[in-house]
């Protein structure tokens, strides 16, 4: 894309950041890619963008795009919280957050089960690998039962279904995909930062110093053959004219906030996106079978979200005048005699 500018005049160039120090051949090099890719091509201004992290290899992803956005790395797990208080003070910013799967899973879940609930305007990715790439790859929380370390040790206990439980507790937009599929990831992500509300996506991103051997149900050649694509997604930004062809009965179009549509071309199974329930079942249907439902697996395009919710001003509270946000004195005057 080199020399070629999108809708707002930016070369590709201007969504890069620096050059990546994580291990070569890493899935989460290739997530960076289509994320710099999505904000390219849908115009976003990068300034008007927040980017957050917790602690892992997933959460040095920030650092390797988007460089004139707003960045912010937090504690170990701590992430959604302070997506919460950026996007709850300045609703105008564009906010993506990239977790991991221990990061989110383990020391992290109490915080991600309230922001799923909460529904709050965010892409959060995880890079979800298996292991603890930081600190010599053992298993993290979503690691599969029966799935093996490059020592020998076999996994005991059975992982955390990030999407299930994304599904469960209210984000308003689910979906999987794998960092080895470009076009479909692509695709997630363009709708992604199109819907208003919780976009939660899990990322299988394999691991090539840890967890990418024979007996890794996250290394690249097991997703390759076990990936179980829900439907062919399509996405059309709402500044492009809208014209789908398709059969009756064989596509579904989704129309998001700001007027883009997500077009899911159908499999052999008849999914519907828009069916909790049907989600739910399907999740645990293939987890069941060992293999990895991709796709959008769940989408609520006209659930309200956490901070219209909360009545939130438009201006940001940054930059709201004392006289909107510091009680007059016949205000406290009312309030110390109501006491009395």
């Amino acid at each position: 894309m080199a020399g070629k500018v999108n809708i707002i005049g930016l070369e590709s160039t201007a969504y890069r950041g620096a050059k990546t120090t994580l291990c070569a051949g890493c899935g989460h090099n290739s997530i960076t890619e289509r994320i710099i890719d999505s904000f390219f091509e849908l115009g976003i201004q990068p300034t008007d963008v927040i980017k957050l992290s917790g602690i892992g290899c997933s959460s040095k992803s920030p650092a390797y795009f988007l460089n004139q956005s707003h960045g912010f790395n937090s504690v170990h797990g701590r992430m959604p919280s302070l997506a919460t208080g950026a996007v709850v003070a300045n609703r105008k910013m564009i906010a993506i957050g990239i977790s991991g799967d221990g990061d989110t899973g383990a020391i992290g879940i109490g915080q991600f089960v309230h922001l799923m609930r909460r529904n709050l305007p965010i892409v959060y990715v995880i890079e979800d690998n298996g292991c603890y790439g930081l600190t010599k790859g053992q298993f993290s929380p979503t690691a599969d039962l029966g799935s093996t370390l490059k020592t020998g040790v076999i996994n005991d206990l059975p992982p955390i279904d990030t999407c299930a439980l994304a599904v469960e507790l209210g984000a308003s937009f689910v979906a999987r995909s794998f960092s080895g599929d470009p076009k479909q990831l692509k695709a997630i992500l363009k709708a992604a930062l199109s819907h208003r509300g919780t976009s939660m996506i899990d990322v299988l991103s394999p691991c090539v110093t840890f967890n990418d051997h024979e007996g890794s149900t996250k290394s690249y050649a097991y997703v390759k053959d076990h990936d179980e694509p829900m439907s062919e997604v399509g996405f059309v930004p709402y500044f492009e004219d809208i014209s789908v062809e398709y059969d009756p009965g064989t596509t579904t179009q989704v129309t998001l906030h700001n007027g883009s549509k997500i077009v899911l071309t159908k499999m052999a199974e008849d999914y519907a996106p828009t069916d909790k329930i049907k989600a739910l079942q399907v999740l645990h249907e293939t987890a069941r079978r060992g293999e990895y439902a991709t796709g959008v697996l769940y989408i609520e395009p006209n659930k309200q979200d956490f901070v219209d919710m909360l009545g939130i001003v438009d201006e940001p509270l940054a930059f709201l005048d004392q006289s909107k946000v510091r009680p007059g004195k016949h205000v406290l005057d009312e309030i110390v005699e109501s006491f009395r």
